[in-house]
């Protein structure tokens, strides 16, 4: 019986055979293992955004589905390949690197072991360190899938505490001023994700139609400083005009209607990305 489902994600792009290699892998350990893809155009070396990319799509697929993150700068070095066990049962098979954060921090991880590669890694893979997304990785997590090894075998535990993690900041409110940082770019589309919750935003908007004053600072620059109207989709604004929006993840967006925000005026992602958010002053005419 299969445990669960395969899952990958990686920075490896589509251009090669990289991303097949690993899928002939997964079906070496067991034949039509049930395999899918989160995405493969993640930036290279980018681990806030294959931490993010986690985030985003794991609470939708069932329990016991098994992922592989693999975007991993140091390769072949003394970092640790592991497997992280959810707090929804959900296994993530990755290096620890840093690409656990925001699902630790926002769901919460349980149990962390260290692949023990004498035992878990594919037999007859010769002495590459280069391409242990198919030699380890996708070996470990299609074992694990097919049920062919349990989660304790895939090699010691250490305390969660002990995971590598990325920076992170929570979004405040102060004088009715919101705080928070861009954590995301909406790809093709080019919109802003916020780490603001609906309900932290919802202290200071009343209604949709509400305008508020949209400020985005980075490393102490003003990038950005304009008034904008809080819609319920994208069609409640003009075409070119720029909006917040609860968006999929029920956080809050930034966007122009039909444009990118993050192409016209060049927005990075990262706790570096700093958005304030408040409720326009109101314009008396005399």
């Amino acid at each position: 019986m299969t445990k669960g489902l395969l899952v990958f994600q990686s920075d490896f792009g589509n251009s090669d055979g990289a991303v097949s290699a690993m899928h002939g892998v997964a079906n070496s350990v067991k034949l039509g293992i049930p395999i899918f893809e989160v995405t493969h155009q993640i930036p290279q070396y980018n681990l806030w955004e294959a931490s993010y990319r986690l985030l985003q799509a794991i609470g939708y697929w069932p329990e016991e589905t098994v992922f592989v993150s693999i975007v991993d700068p140091g390769v072949g070095s003394d970092r640790r390949a592991v497997v992280a066990k959810t707090v929804n049962n959900h296994y993530i098979v990755t290096p620890d690197n840093g690409t656990l954060t925001h699902v630790n921090a926002s769901i919460g991880i349980t149990e962390i072991r260290e692949i023990d590669e004498s035992i878990n890694r594919l037999p007859n893979s010769g002495e590459s360190h280069t391409f242990h997304g198919r030699d380890i990785f996708a070996y470990t997590a299609a074992r694990l899938a097919a049920d062919v090894i349990q989660f304790e075998e895939v090699g010691p535990s250490f305390n969660t505490d002990e995971i590598i993690s990325l920076p992170l900041k929570n979004a405040t409110i102060e004088n009715e001023i919101i705080s928070g940082n861009i954590d995301i770019i909406d790809r093709p589309f080019g919109n802003l994700w916020t780490n603001i919750s609906r309900e932290l935003f919802r202290k200071i908007a009343k209604q949709h139609g509400d305008s508020f004053e949209v400020t985005i600072i980075t490393d102490g620059r003003t990038i950005y400083n304009n008034i904008m109207t809080y819609g319920r989709s994208f069609a409640d604004l003009h075409i070119g005009e720029p909006l917040v929006y609860v968006n999929s993840l029920d956080n809050i967006g930034i966007a122009i209607n039909q444009g990118s925000f993050a192409d016209a005026y060049r927005i990075g992602t990262g706790t570096n990305w700093e958005v304030f958010i408040r409720k326009a002053p109101r314009i008396i005419y005399e």
